[in-house]
């Protein structure tokens, strides 16, 4: 846990190193690694030659899936579900349309998280990559996902 030292009712409290990256900016390069999860498999971005294929049309996008106008939390556990379905099929590859967001300064929050969903031990059981979609098939408000083989 971070300790805390007060400096005076109208200064806020400064956070002493070690406690989070998020809180401080530290200069220890161990403090800006990305985190590490230990939920499940390592997760890669899907390779340039799958890429240009699901874009091209070359290898289908077997399944999708439309968050638009979702609230997070039901976004979350209809794409868990979604995910764990076309997995038990067999499926591969599959577009999960998150949408763009309204205001054009800022992205989407279901495009936003999504991708840090996607991370999470109960989504790395299931994904093995994942990418932003190419332009014609939603762009920055889109995301091609691959599967992990299931074990027969």
């Amino acid at each position: 846990m971070a300790e805390t030292e007060q400096t005076g009712a109208d200064k806020p409290a400064r956070v002493t190193r070690g406690a989070s990256s998020l809180t401080g900016s530290s200069t220890n390069p161990a403090d800006k690694r990305p985190a590490r999860h230990d939920g499940g498999p390592p997760q890669h971005t899907i390779d340039r030659v799958h890429k240009r294929k699901l874009a091209k049309g070359r290898l289908p996008i077997e399944a999708r899936i439309d968050l638009h106008g979702m609230f997070q939390a039901e976004a979350h556990d209809r794409l868990l579900a979604f995910l764990s379905a076309a997995s038990l099929r067999g499926v591969r590859h599959v577009l999960v349309i998150t949408g763009k967001g309204s205001s054009p300064q800022s992205q989407g929050v279901l495009a936003r998280m999504v991708p840090q969903w996607l991370k999470t031990p109960a989504f790395r059981a299931l994904v093995s990559a994942h990418e932003p979609a190419a332009r014609h098939h939603g762009g920055s408000g889109a995301i091609y996902v691959r599967l992990r083989r299931m074990a027969r």
